[in-house]
C-alpha cells in the first residue's frame, strides 16, 4: 500500500537521526529530541565522557552527558547547536497491532538506514521483566540502537533497543517522556542474568545466575559477583526472570533480601541489597 508523502517523511526521520561513537566502542543511533540539542538514545549506546555527534549534513559535535539510566536503558546527550530537525513524539498508548513500523538508525556503519514493518503487539515480553515494549516486525542491526522508531506519519513512537527472536524490541515513546520528566524510576538491581537448571537438591531447581555486576550498582555494593546463582528472595523462590523483575519492583527502593549460591554451590547463602542505592560503601554482606 502506497503512503502518500512517504518519501518526505522518510527524509525527515533520516534528519531527525544522528550518529553516537562513544568510547571507541562502536557507534549507535540517537534522537534529536527538541531543536536546542537534547538528543535521546539508549543508556548501552553511550559509555565515558567521549562521545561525538554526527548530524545527518555530516556536521560533528561532542556530546555532553546529561542523564543516564541503565535501568530504562535510556540516556540524553546536549549538543552545542541550535534550529535541529527534531522528531514529532506520538503517543505510544494508541499504538495498535498491524500498523505501519518505520525505524532508521545507523546499522553496520550505513548512515541513516531505513526499514520498515508493522506493530506486532505492545506490552511485556515474557523472559524480559515486566517493562513494556514496542514489539514491530522490522529489521534490525547492531548500530540501529537508540534510533527511532516511526509510525505511518513518521511521528516517534519509540526509541529502537534490541532483537528478540524476529522481533524489534522499542522503548515506548510515552516511557521516553517520562524519563525526560524525571518521573518515578523503577527499583534497580544493576545484574545481568541468565535462567540455568540445577541438581535438584533441598528443593532447589531453579537459578538465575549472574553473567555481569556493574559496577558501582546495588548489587556490587553488596558483594554479589558474576558466576552467583540467585535463587529467590527469603519470601519467594524464582521460577522464571519475570519472578526477579518482580521482587525488584514491587519492593521500590529499600532492601531485599536474597538467597544464593556461590562457589561449589553446596552452601545457601544470603544477602541483603538496598536496591537504587548507589555509594562507596558495602550495603549488604553474603553469609
Amino acid at each position: 500500500m502506497a503512503i502518500t508523502g512517504f518519501g518526505e517523511i522518510a527524509e525527515q526521520l533520516r534528519r531527525s537521526t544522528v550518529l553516537i561513537h562513544s568510547g571507541g566502542r562502536g557507534s549507535g543511533s540517537g534522537v534529536i529530541w527538541s531543536s536546542d540539542g537534547l538528543i535521546v538514545t539508549n543508556a548501552h549506546v553511550v559509555h565515558g565522557s567521549n562521545v561525538r555527534v554526527q548530524l545527518w549534513d555530516g556536521r560533528e559535535f561532542n556530546g555532553s552527558l546529561t542523564a543516564r539510566d541503565p535501568q530504562r536503558d535510556l540516556a540524553t546527550l546536549r549538543i552545542s547547536a541550535g534550529s535541529l530537525p527534531a522528531a514529532s513524539p506520538a503517543d505510544s498508548s494508541q499504538l495498535r497491532p498491524g500498523e505501519l513500523a518505520i525505524a532508521v538508525g545507523n546499522p553496520m556503519g550505513f548512515v541513516g538506514a531505513l526499514t520498515t514493518g508493522v506493530i506486532h503487539a505492545i506490552g511485556p515480553l515474557r523472559g524480559l521483566g515486566s517493562q513494556s515494549w514496542v514489539q514491530a516486525s522490522v529489521r534490525l542491526a547492531p548500530g540501529n540502537s537508540g534510533g527511532p522508531l516511526a509510525d505511518a506519519r513518521g511521528h516517534v513512537i519509540g526509541v529502537n533497543t534490541m532483537v528478540a527472536g524476529r522481533l524489534a524490541l522499542a522503548i515506548p515513546g510515552n516511557a521516553v517522556r517520562d524519563f525526560l520528566a524525571g518521573g518515578p524510576r523503577s527499583a534497580w538491581l544493576g545484574v545481568a542474568v541468565h535462567p540455568v537448571r540445577l541438581p535438584r537438591a533441598n528443593g532447589r531447581a531453579f537459578g538465575l545466575v549472574l553473567l555481569e555486576v556493574e559496577p558501582g550498582s546495588p548489587a556490587a555494593q553488596a558483594s554479589l559477583m558474576a558466576g552467583d546463582i540467585l535463587l529467590g528472595t527469603e519470601g519467594k523462590r524464582f521460577q522464571s526472570i519475570d519472578d526477579l523483575a518482580t521482587a525488584i519492583d514491587g519492593q521500590g527502593l529499600g532492601l531485599l533480601r536474597f538467597e544464593f549460591l556461590r562457589g561449589d554451590y553446596s552452601h545457601l547463602r544470603r544477602v541483603t541489597v538496598r536496591l537504587g542505592v548507589s555509594n562507596d560503601g558495602k550495603d549488604g554482606i553474603a553469609a
